[in-house]
């Protein structure tokens, strides 16, 4: 298993390559990054102009592949909370590029 092994039945933040942000529970992992995630929610930022409040997808348990991962990292869990995430506003993170 990868060093992801230490992040299991820990939330975690997961980018993917088509620039989605997916928060959840590491249930599992294997040696090609593939995930699975438990109580899943993507988190859909708008941008600063867009009158839209930002929002929280519930998707519940969610697979990733490994070739659609970019960065997975440990959530702080009460910074996580405390922060109000339809008021939250950003860019756009963009995608990547197989050559």
């Amino acid at each position: 298993m990868s060093n992801l092994g230490s992040y299991i039945n820990k939330k975690v933040l997961v980018i993917t390559a088509d620039s989605r942000t997916l928060v959840g529970n590491l249930l599992s992992c294997d040696q090609l990054t593939n995930l699975v995630l438990g109580q899943t929610v993507e988190r859909v930022i708008r941008t600063p102009d867009d009158s839209e409040p930002s929002t929280e997808v519930p998707l519940g348990l969610y697979l990733v592949r490994g070739d659609n991962v970019c960065v997975v990292g440990l959530v702080d869990g009460p910074l996580d909370e405390s922060i109000n995430w339809q008021e939250v506003k950003g860019s756009a993170i963009g995608g990547i590029k197989h050559i």
